[in-house]
């Protein structure tokens, strides 16, 4: 692999932790936020990852690549946080409040790793551009 695709490969990392922050960021917004039914309460979502490996062990090609791909967010499926609260305008008439299935203590653990690897990626481009300047004054 070039030397500059370290550059593509650290660069959609950190594109991608950056959703992964954003996600995150969103889930911590909207904890204990509540709706009027199940269906609309929010539920905890969490970004999709992939390697993309286009002919990235392939040598020989000039144009390979590789890096992380953000294949999409999905919801998750754990079950909301239903909370017996039949003074609360928004209880259904069993008097329960659903309430997002947003686990904070995860969430900002999740936060915690995104940031850290967002900052190996902005370490390894940094090493990646010292070490091309290294080389461009090797000619001189």
């Amino acid at each position: 692999m070039p030397l500059l695709n370290v550059f593509d490969v650290s660069g959609s990392a950190m594109s991608a932790q950056t959703v992964r922050l954003n996600t995150t960021a969103s889930n911590l917004a909207n904890a204990q936020s509540v709706a009027s039914s199940v269906d609309e309460t929010y539920r905890a979502r969490h970004p999709v990852f992939a390697a993309q490996l286009d002919n990235a062990l392939d040598q020989h090609r000039a144009s390979s690549s590789a890096g992380v791909d953000v294949l999409g967010i999905v919801e998750s499926d754990a079950p909301l946080d239903m909370r017996f609260e039949p003074e609360h305008p928004m209880a259904d008439e069993n008097g329960y409040v659903a309430y997002p299935n947003v686990n904070v203590v995860e969430e900002m653990a999740n936060m915690i790793s995104a940031s850290r690897s967002f900052e190996l990626n902005v370490d390894m481009m940094t090493s990646a551009k010292s070490l091309t300047e290294r080389l461009l004054r090797l000619g001189q």
